[in-house]
């Protein structure tokens, strides 16, 4: 091999290896949801302004929300950085291991709200670039410290959670609308089950970390599963209320129903087992409900979506 083929081959290595860096910086996937959050929010509310395709304002709103999300992410790892060195979940992490500084994960994070704040301002609308800054702002010096404080943190946070698609809506109608309630309350009590089955499944890492999520704070799990199947049911109500409302029709309605049943399932067949989260088949279930969350929610949005353009 030439020294000139050896240094290609390195180059393209370490362009790889800097490319999983960051996207483990802005934690990719999650702000992938974030996005497809969004985007269900700025096309209900195109439709109801009598639009069925995508337009430029709807590409510029979910870029700027992307870019925010993404720098949210960032700015929450280099807070964190200290306790995910403690979990072996998070302790690969770039800010962890140094393969990144942490002031280089600050600028990026900083840049990256600044300028997705600045850019939906330019491309959209105030509302929507107020939303998404005031969005970041709260995950960050609300919900972010709470987390080390008391498992409240899982009800504040699930406020910044929910609001990508309103800032979707914000971003194309400008204002905001009870639908958008609506949107922020499906993804409000969806946050629930997804989090709690999360903290559950790694119990022991967040009590390593001293990160005090209700099953670290109570062991025994009772408190948990109860609140997984009081949001699941609220969850199962308010995705009633786009049919209810005239925001989706009947097709929507009945696969809500089913969808709704079959997320509530997983949560029952978790709170029956009776089990802490310590016990292996206790985790079994947990994960079960984590893909279930994983999968419910943006089948629910894409399944009002469609209901909404063929209606």
């Amino acid at each position: 091999m030439s020294t000139a083929t050896a240094t290609l081959i390195s180059s393209r290595s370490s362009f790889s290896l800097l490319l999983r860096d960051y996207s483990e910086l802005i934690k990719a996937r999650i702000t992938f949801l974030i996005v497809m959050t969004t985007w269900c929010g700025a096309y209900l509310a195109a439709a109801k302004s009598g639009i069925h395709s995508v337009s430029w304002t709807m590409l510029h709103a979910l870029l700027g929300v992307g870019l925010a999300a993404g720098g949210t992410a960032a700015l929450n790892e280099a807070m964190e950085h200290n306790l995910d060195g403690r979990m072996r979940r998070t302790a690969r992490r770039p800010l962890v291991t140094g393969r990144m500084s942490l002031i280089h994960g600050v600028s990026v994070g900083l840049f990256l709200v600044i300028g997705g704040s600045i850019y939906l301002a330019l491309a959209t609308n105030g509302l929507a670039a107020l939303l998404t800054f005031a969005t970041s702002a709260v995950y960050l010096l609300a919900y972010t410290p709470l987390k080390r404080v008391h498992p409240i943190c899982t009800f504040v946070g699930a406020f910044p959670g929910a609001m990508p698609p309103v800032l979707g809506w914000a971003a194309i109608r400008g204002h905001l609308e009870w639908e958008a309630l609506i949107l922020f309350a499906i993804v409000f009590f969806w946050q629930f089950p997804h989090f709690h089955s999360i903290a559950w499944l790694y119990q022991e890492d967040y009590a390593r970390a001293e990160i005090r999520m209700l099953p670290v704070v109570e062991p025994d799990g009772r408190s948990t599963v109860r609140e997984i199947l009081v949001s699941l049911v609220a969850l199962l109500f308010a995705t009633l209320a786009p049919a209810l409302t005239g925001m989706a029709g009947r097709a929507y309605l009945l696969g809500a129903l089913v969808l709704g049943i079959i997320f509530l399932g997983f949560g029952w067949r978790l709170a029956s087992g009776k089990l802490p989260p310590g016990k292996a088949e206790s985790k079994g279930r947990a994960r079960h409900l984590l893909t279930a969350s994983v999968l419910y929610l943006p089948a629910l949005f894409a399944l009002m979506m469609l209901n909404v353009a063929v209606s």
